[in-house]
C-alpha cells in the first residue's frame, strides 16, 4: 500500500490521511474530483485515491 501520493507538476507529496473537501465531480472517464486539500490548495484528484472519512 502506498504511504504517500506524488502531486503531478509539483515537488509536493501528500501523506495518507490528508483531508480534502470535495467541491464537485468532473465528468469524464478518469473520475476526477475537484477539491480543496488542506495545506495544498485547489486541485483535481482521481477518485481511486480518496476514501470517505467519518466527520
Amino acid at each position: 500500500m502506498a504511504k504517500d501520493l506524488k502531486v503531478k507538476g509539483s515537488s509536493m507529496v501528500m501523506k495518507i490521511g490528508t483531508k480534502a473537501v470535495i467541491r464537485r465531480i468532473v465528468d469524464g472517464k478518469d473520475h476526477q474530483l475537484d477539491c480543496k486539500v488542506d495545506g495544498a490548495g485547489e486541485m483535481m484528484i482521481t477518485a481511486k485515491f480518496v476514501k470517505k472519512a467519518n466527520v
